[in-house]
């Protein structure tokens, strides 16, 4: 998924590459960063904790905002992303959260840049170094997936249920994390 904030003036790319072989996570960073456009932020994150592509996209308005109204908690884009994301203030937290490992085997991807150009220019650097073709599906939510992410964000049955609407489970999850993550910018 490829989309413009006006607002703020950025491209986001929002995507996910399965069955990865990941050896060296801290080789991939380096590689990623070196070869992409200076003004390109890149975050990696484990898909089995992302509650679709909206999940990532209110993490990356919040974070642009964040920066905005100078209250953001890291000094890059991309850790700030992380840090909605997940729901945390703590960056230890986050990554241990939603971070990347060499065992991971699905990832997703956020990319943030002013030129449509350097966004795709990354994404296609990214697609090479992780030796896979992007693949939206991994975003997308199943049963055993929700019941991780529910997990993982403090979600009660109960607070599914009250947020639920015509049976759709899916939206109900979505919008508690997407709350959750909303949230962290009120605890300052």
């Amino acid at each position: 998924m490829l989309k413009r904030i006006e607002e703020f003036g950025k491209y986001v790319a929002i995507t996910g590459f399965r069955n990865v072989k990941l050896v060296d996570v801290e080789e991939l960073f380096s590689i990623v960063r070196e070869e992409t456009h200076a003004t390109v932020e890149i975050q990696f994150f484990d898909a089995k904790f992302v509650a679709t592509w909206q999940h990532f996209y209110f993490a990356v308005l919040n974070a642009l905002t964040a920066f905005k109204n100078k209250e953001n908690i890291s000094k890059s884009l991309a850790m700030e992303t992380m840090l909605y994301a997940s729901a945390q203030r703590q960056i230890r937290k986050a990554m241990e959260l939603l971070g990347i490992r060499p065992d991971t085997s699905e990832i997703a991807t956020l990319i943030i840049g002013e030129k449509l150009e350097n966004v795709k220019s990354a994404l296609s650097i990214v697609s090479a170094h992780i030796n896979a073709p992007p693949d939206d599906s991994v975003l997308e939510l199943s049963e055993e997936k929700m019941k991780t992410i529910q997990k993982a964000f403090g979600i009660s049955d109960v607070e599914l249920e009250t947020v639920m609407k015509k049976d759709d489970l899916e939206k109900a999850l979505t919008s508690l994390v997407i709350e959750r993550m909303a949230l962290l910018s009120t605890q300052r």
